[in-house]
Parts: C-alpha cells; structure tokens; sequence
C-alpha cells in the first residue's frame, strides 16, 4: 500500500517548473536550491531577491486567477511553453502558500489579459473592472437581447478631443467609477444607445456616446468586424488609450491597443 508521502508525490513528479505564489523569504529560501529545472516567483513585488520573478499586476483573489496570469506572464517572458508541467504553491488560508497545484501549460492559457493588464497606461484594477463589465454584458445582454459596446480607457484628454458627443454626456459634472457596482448597472443600461464610453486612467467615467473621430487609414482589423472594431482600433493607434469592445453580432470581448488587437474573450468561457 501507498503512503500518503508517495501518493501526493505524483504533483510534484517529473515537473519542469515550480511556481511560488507571494512568498515569504524563508519561505522561498526553502526552495532557493531544489532540484527543478525553473523556480519562479510571482507575486505584486520581488520582496525576496528571486532570480526569476513575474510580476502578477493584481492581487487575484481567486487562486486559479493568480495561477494563470503567473503562468500567461511566464509564457509571454518565454521562461515556460506549451506542454511544461509545473507545480505551483500558494496560499489560500495562510500567509504562506499552503496549496499546491498541478497543472500543465498550454497554448490556450495566452489570453492577452496579462500583456493587457501590464503595459496598459491605465491602472490594472481599471482595466480589470471594464472588461469585467464587458464580459457580463456579453452573458445577458440588454434586457435579454445581444448587445454592443465600446469602451475606451485612459488617455482621456486626448480621446475626449478626437471625438464629439452624440447626445448628452450623463457623466458630465459626476465622480462616479468604474467598478462601483451601481455605476455598472448605469453602464449596461447606457450601453444599448450609440457612442462609446470613456475611461480615465483611474477608472473615472469621463464621458458616454461618444463618436470617435480618428481617421481609420492603415488599421488593420479582422475581417468581418465592423465600424465599432474600426473606431476601437483607431483611437488607441492614435493615442494611449485601449479599446474594449463587446461586439453585438459575435458577442465576443476583444481589446485593442495601439491599434492592434490584442485579446479575444468568449464570456461564455468567463
């Protein structure tokens, strides 16, 4: 009969790297000369000296959340591939990891959230919390019926003055932000007229139904996207700014910086 030392071992058998999630010094010190191929720390901060260290742009609470991005930063610095096993610790009860998975990486895990998160101009959190508004609109639509929509975030001097309004701008004289969740609810219900919404880098609503008048020459985008992937995809070529945008006929989430796309979402999947 097994023992219980030698069946847990099969998370840690054969793995080509292991991951420590936040980890205190003596910790991480522990592990500083264990027989693995790549040791990685990742985590808000280096606070330990790590070698090989990823940072994790938010504080996820949930641990599969922390695992990914940990996992899509290291595939984007291409310390790990498609078809590595890694063992990866972190802590859900205590201040120290005291979880361990097993999981093996894959071509699927590059979502473009972490590259988006990262080299964003506006805050990660902000970031965040409009495509978790994107994601949800694209689950139930507008009182049951698809919707579309077209976020535009940071850089909002620039992008206020490469649009013009459609109508009255709502959130003109407020101080109201993003991820507040009345203001979602204000955001979803906004969202079935025309015109995109503007983001400050703090997550400030700056504007709704804007009409973004940058000029659409030399965008390249997918074919069969329409004229509110065009404008999402101009705007953030033309400035620092990036574009989420729900797209009404497909229902997907994509996301465009510096005029390129960058991440594609089904919100099914999320």
């Amino acid at each position: 009969m097994a023992t219980l030392s030698e069946c847990l071992g099969e998370l840690v058998r054969d793995v080509d790297g292991l991951f420590l999630f936040s980890p205190s010094g003596s910790y991480y010190e522990r592990f500083a000369d264990a027989d693995v191929d790549q040791l990685v720390v990742v985590a808000a901060e280096n606070s330990v000296g790590a070698e090989t260290f990823v940072e994790l742009p938010l504080q996820f609470d949930d641990v599969e959340d922390r695992v990914r991005f940990g996992i899509e930063g290291s595939m984007d610095r291409n310390l790990v591939e498609d078809g590595d096993v890694l063992a990866c610790a972190a802590a859900i009860f205590d201040d120290d990891p005291d979880s361990l998975v097993r999981v093996r990486v894959n071509e699927a895990m590059r979502s473009g959230l972490y590259g988006l998160f990262m080299h964003s101009r506006a805050d990660p959190g902000v970031v965040r919390d409009v495509v978790e508004v994107a994601i949800e609109l694209g689950k139930k639509g507008q009182k049951g019926k698809p919707v579309g929509a077209l976020f535009v975030v940071g850089d909002a001097g620039k992008v206020m003055n490469k649009s013009r309004p459609l109508s009255y701008n709502p959130f003109e004289k407020s101080h109201v932000h993003v991820g507040d969740p009345i203001v979602n609810v204000m955001l979803k219900e906004f969202s079935r007229l025309d015109g995109a919404f503007v983001v400050s880098d703090q997550g400030k609503i700056v504007s709704a139904y804007r009409y973004l008048e940058p000029s659409a020459e030399g965008v390249d985008i997918p074919k069969g996207l329409g004229a509110r992937h065009m404008a999402g995809g101009a705007i953030t070529r033309d400035t620092n700014a990036i574009a989420i945008v729900l797209s009404e006929s497909d229902g997907m989430v994509r996301a465009f910086k510096g005029g390129n796309l960058v991440l594609e979402l089904d919100p099914e999947e999320h």
